[in-house]
């Protein structure tokens, strides 16, 4: 498939010191700003309990971050990931990065810590497992380059196995190909060679891409059209049946290239360990939590620059090791938005994606069955040629169904705009219930203006936050906006909340915390003035938004300290109840992963609630696609709709 890239262009940002308007935070409710920076009426409670209320961090010099990927680790801290942090000089010097944030520990010293992390992740996928640890996969092997810039000619080589008698081996990097015309050409990085198959007896030789150079400077060294290439150093046999075929070697624009690394976060330990390498190298790949416990890898652009044409994986925890899944060969954009369903036998794609890729294939938000790969397309959503850059969050809360209600699994599309830098951009906001027996989308309350980037985050009272994003493509004019709207589901409406400080677009995120407010990171605007002149920094401060439940006044309820640590799924277990009979309902939450707009896991599941003496039994759903094992948040709210501090408790 002939696919097109988005038309992104980025900048290297300089360093942007943190707004210190702020003092240090407490681990559940943090203060405001004063009254004299920010009006004195919102500061009032009968302002924050109807728009809750937005404050700045401040963080220490040396820890602040061009933060990009996010995840809430299940011991309460906040992990934050730069990787280079799209900067082409801390990409040169090997310097990438990654932040701890205690939130029980303010802002202060001791509430930051720098993380050893060893190779480039920015820009690859995350995606929590069953035991607590983050999966981190793929990243950056090379950012683009523009003409000019250069003086080796390169393109992307595909490296050609036909022998199926062969045994995987690796071309280390630097490994030599020579083209028809006696030029030599290296290759950047590693790549694995795997032997060809045999698919109903007919034999396909294996393929797998990496970017070469030339080793001459200059035009000379330009293969304008489709060549084969000799690669040096193989051995007579594998000399006849490996060689390498590229469509052009140029001095043309070079785009990124992702990386194979993959790694497994330990949250307890606060490190990275290297696991098996995947299959091929993603750069804007999603990572999906599968209701089996395995991951799936879907899209990205591989060591060539180029879009992977479906070629999906999957990694198995139990063997630390990722594995080719031809059988669910389905292309889709670069980060596209997917999650399981109920019964776990299905991804619902709900058309969002955040950029490269063909402008028409791939783009139909549809149901997509793991167990024959097909794919039903979900007609209905409306302007469905603005759905890059777009959001989507499952409407809470999820419910199984029981004898009294029945089963809800609805999801909501939000904003996005155009393919690439297209300043298109649309306020649509649409709904489809994935329960029905043809779901399709239905239209949705509009946002208060056209919005790519918007962050959703869904809220432990079963609201969703809409926050940040820009009109125009990465906040060019100076489009970003400032703003925050609570969405209702019961009334399929919108209310305003406080208005954020800081504007937030490409590369930013947002993630609720335990204690039931919201963080929001990251912002990669291009330029700062309306004429686009002037470049922009990457917003390095990080703002937390306490929403109107945490200004009701009164004691919030709770769960105590007593009770399990692990249920299984289709069970219940009993939880104390010190504010007396005060839990009205349940909500099973899971810790967020969010990066360039997607957050494929957030999801807040509705738990049975039964009132016994001293305390409540909670029932837990038993379908694994509605409950995937693993790590989770429980809030339980009062009849105010005020909730409690976020338990954690682990489901199997």
């Amino acid at each position: 498939m002939a696919g097109r890239r988005g038309g992104r262009l980025r900048r290297r940002r300089p360093v942007i010191a943190a707004v210190t308007l702020l003092v240090a935070a407490s681990a559940v409710c943090f203060p405001a700003l004063s009254a004299a920076a920010s009006g004195a009426y919102r500061e009032s409670n009968a302002y924050k309990t109807t728009n809750g209320r937005w404050h700045q961090l401040v963080l220490p010099l040396p820890d602040r971050i061009n933060a990009i990927h996010g995840a809430v680790l299940p011991t309460g801290k906040v992990l934050l990931i730069a990787g280079s942090g799209n900067d082409t000089e801390q990409f040169a010097a090997g310097t990438f990065k990654t932040l701890i944030w205690d939130p029980a520990k303010g802002t202060g010293s001791d509430a930051f810590t720098l993380v050893n992390t060893p190779t480039d992740v920015f820009c690859g996928g995350h995606s929590f497992l069953a035991n607590g640890d983050l999966l981190v996969a793929g990243g950056t092997q090379a950012y683009e380059k523009l003409p000019g810039t250069f003086a080796n000619a390169g393109g992307a080589m595909t490296v050609k196995n036909e022998s199926v008698d062969d045994q995987p081996f690796t071309l280390a990097k630097g490994a030599v190909f020579t083209g028809p015309n006696g030029r030599r050409y290296r290759s950047r990085a590693a790549v694995r060679v795997e032997p060809a198959s045999k698919i109903h007896g007919r034999r396909l030789a294996s393929r797998t891409e990496v970017f070469v150079d030339a080793v001459a400077k200059g035009a000379a060294s330009v293969v304008p059209g489709f060549a084969q290439y000799r690669v040096a150093g193989l051995g007579q046999a594998r000399a006849r049946t490996v060689y390498g075929v590229a469509d052009s070697i140029t001095l043309g624009k070079q785009e990124y290239q992702g990386t194979r690394y993959s790694y497994l976060f330990n949250p307890y330990l606060e490190r990275y360990e290297r696991v098996g390498d995947l299959t091929q190298p993603r750069w804007y790949p999603t990572l999906v939590p599968l209701s089996s416990g395995d991951v799936l890898a879907v899209s990205g652009l591989d060591g060539g620059g180029k879009i992977l044409n479906g070629q999906n994986e999957v990694y198995v925890p139990g063997a630390k090791k990722w594995f080719d899944r031809p059988a669910l060969n389905r292309y889709f954009p670069t980060y596209p938005w997917l999650t399981s369903t109920a019964d776990g036998g299905h991804l619902f794609y709900s058309g969002s994606n955040s950029g490269y890729g063909s402008d028409t294939a791939g783009r139909t938000p549809g149901v997509w069955d793991l167990r024959h790969n097909t794919f039903a397309p979900i007609a209905g959503l409306r302007d469905p040629k603005e759905t890059e850059t777009s959001a989507t969050v499952l409407v809470p809360p999820l419910r199984e169904a029981t004898a009294g209600q029945p089963a809800s699994f609805t999801a909501m599309i939000l904003g996005g705009g155009g393919v690439g830098s297209s300043e298109r951009s649309t306020a649509r906001t649409d709904l489809v219930d994935l329960t029905a027996a043809h779901p399709r989308y239905t239209p949705g309350p509009d946002l208060p203006r056209p919005t790519r980037y918007p962050n959703a985050v869904v809220l432990p009272d079963d609201t969703v936050l809409v926050t940040g994003g820009s009109t125009g493509y990465r906040g060019n004019g100076a489009s970003d906006n400032h703003d925050a709207e609570i969405y209702h589901p019961t009334t399929k409406t919108f209310t305003s909340a406080d208005a954020p400080g800081v504007g937030r677009d490409y590369h930013s995120g947002a993630l609720l915390l335990p204690s039931g407010q919201v963080l929001t990171f990251g912002g990669n605007s291009l330029f700062s003035d309306q004429k686009d002149r002037i470049p922009a920094r990457f917003q390095q401060t990080l703002e937390v938004y306490s929403p109107p439940y945490l200004y009701q006044g009164g004691t919030r309820p709770s769960l105590g300290t007593a009770g399990p640590t692990a249920v299984q799924r289709g069970t219940t277990a009993f939880f104390p109840d010190p504010a007396g009979a005060g839990v009205v309902n349940a909500r099973l939450l899971t810790p967020g992963t969010a990066t360039h707009v997607t957050n494929v896991e957030q999801r807040s599941v509705a738990l049975g609630v039964t009132h016994v003496p001293g305390g409540v039994t909670l029932s837990f759903p038993r379908e694994a696609g509605l409950v995937p094992s693993g790590q989770y948040l429980v809030f339980v709210t009062d009849a105010r709709g005020v909730p409690s501090v976020g338990r954690w408790i682990t489901v199997r």
